[in-house]
């Protein structure tokens, strides 16, 4: 008689596969800026949408340049001299 085949845990190999998108990610660009517009449409006319005066919005991108360090000092000592 011979003996039985050695068990293993291995499992056969199975082919790499992508998860599938769901969600926004599986929805077409148009579709996803048609309903993000209508988000916006809705935050907007409930009141709750964000509103920029020009002053409002001057001030927060001399915020935002202030803020970040600069990655090339050597070319900023130049500028500014």
């Amino acid at each position: 008689m011979k003996a039985p085949a050695p068990l293993t845990n291995a499992t056969p190999p199975t082919p790499a596969r992508t998860p599938a998108k769901r969600g926004f990610a599986a929805m077409s660009p148009e579709t996803r800026q048609r309903i993000a517009s209508a988000g916006g449409k809705a935050a907007h006319e409930s009141g709750r949408g964000h509103q920029w005066t020009s002053e409002s919005a001057r001030a927060a991108g001399r915020k935002g340049g202030l803020a970040r360090p600069s990655l090339n000092r050597a070319n900023d000592a130049e500028r500014s001299s």
